[in-house]
């Protein structure tokens, strides 16, 4: 039987040559789509939620104080960048906090800095510092480009890559749709289940991080995630159903984190 190995070479090589390092962790990834394409998709989705929202002024006290958090970390962001020669990894971010008025346990970082916070989140963070636990972890997702990691594999199985070219640039809708249901509502890829449990645990390393460089108390995230839990409980699925570590898992590994991270990165104001 003959067996054309030219495609499986081409696919090799394709994630070869696409291969990316992850800040701090180090872990090699796959990102296939251009930056410029993923940000320009995620500019004018955002752009479009945000415009038929409840999306609170920017005088609401909680608009400010997400505002606020998300400045201190934006800075935080780029001083960590630029300490460790990644800042051309964020040139193009055009960073932009919104908070929208639902009953959403929620947040979310779209590339390029593009961040939005739900007002029922605010009754769960109760404190500035729990809201930079959120954020700084949602940022981290975008820092790391957990998104084009995911889309990449995406489009691997939905397309192949001998036509990823093709799916990029005449494709436009199917790309847009996989986009969107990495951001906005989720994916249902098997791929998805652990890859996504692994993103998670490096944006809480990531979100800790940045956060302590923000001058917030690394240590909030425990009673933070032990309000999660409480709040969750009932509506919980097995971890290996989750796309999501298990509460108890979370709250176990940032314990044994935060002591590094605050001897290392955290200035009290």
């Amino acid at each position: 039987m003959y067996l054309n190995i030219k495609p499986i070479l081409f696919i090799l090589l394709l994630m070869i040559t696409a291969c990316k390092t992850v800040p701090v962790t180090g872990r090699k990834q796959l990102n296939l789509v251009p930056n410029a394409m993923i940000q320009a998709m995620a500019f004018s989705e955002y752009d479009s939620v945000v415009k038929v929202s409840a999306t609170l002024s920017q005088y609401d006290e909680r608009a400010q104080q997400v505002t606020t958090v998300g400045t201190k970390i934006q800075h935080a962001v780029e001083t960590y960048m630029q300490q460790n020669n990644m800042s051309k990894e964020i040139k193009n971010f055009k960073w932009e906090f919104n908070t929208i008025n639902e009953n959403t346990v929620n947040a979310w970082c779209m590339p390029g800095g593009k961040v939005v916070v739900y007002t029922g989140l605010l009754p769960v963070t109760q404190n500035e510092t729990a809201l930079a636990v959120v954020m700084g972890h949602e940022i981290a997702h975008a820092i790391a480009r957990h998104g084009n990691e995911r889309m990449s594999e995406g489009l691997l199985i939905n397309f192949g890559g001998l036509v990823l070219e093709e799916a990029l640039k005449e494709k436009k809708q199917e790309t847009q749709m996989l986009f969107l249901g990495l951001y906005m509502v989720g994916s249902n890829l098997a791929i998805a289940l652990p890859n996504s449990r692994m993103q998670e645990s490096e944006a809480d390393k990531l979100g800790l991080i940045f956060m302590s460089m923000a001058g917030y108390n690394p240590e909030e995230a425990i009673p933070f995630w032990q309000r999660m839990a409480a709040q969750n409980k009932g509506n919980k699925i097995p971890q290996f159903l989750s796309t999501h570590p298990s509460d108890e898992t979370r709250i176990k590994k940032l314990s044994a984190l935060i002591p590094e991270i605050k001897n290392t990165y955290y200035k009290s104001n």
